[in-house]
């Protein structure tokens, strides 16, 4: 795909996650063996690390959705050439059965195949989600 494409991609994720959209809209959107990963503390979050295919990302919006409470997402750029987009931004979330809020910046790299999104790497800050989701 060409860098527009993989930037309309990229924005079409973007609103789908924010729509509210469901799980299966969302996980459309990836090849069946989506490359999924999330580094960081895999004991505190069910969606933290590697994982492969949809049901990665649809665990994933299924998940944060009961478990998560969305005080702010702000984007400050997306970036596409010919093989990835990169989306960087700022969020807050509170972990609801902790309280406790993780503020922290990210990227979301995606890489894609044909018109679908291949693989998702975000990158945070991953002490802040651990200290947040532990009790």
């Amino acid at each position: 795909m060409n860098s527009q494409k993989n930037l309309q991609l990229a924005q079409q994720f973007l609103a789908k996650m924010g729509s509210g959209a469901s799980a299966d809209e969302i996980a459309a959107l990836c090849t069946p063996d989506l490359d999924w990963n999330i580094p960081g503390d895999t004991g505190v979050l069910p969606w933290i690390g590697h994982k492969t295919g949809r049901k990665a990302i649809s665990d994933f919006v299924r998940d944060t959705q009961t478990m998560v409470e969305r005080v702010s997402f702000d984007i400050k750029d997306i970036l596409a050439n010919d093989d990835r987009a990169i989306i960087l931004g700022h969020l807050q979330s509170r972990i609801i059965t902790t309280g406790k809020l993780i503020d922290t910046t990210f990227a979301f790299v995606l890489t894609f195949s044909d018109t679908r999104i291949a693989s998702f790497l975000m990158l945070e800050d991953s002490f802040a989600v651990s200290m947040a989701a532990q009790h």
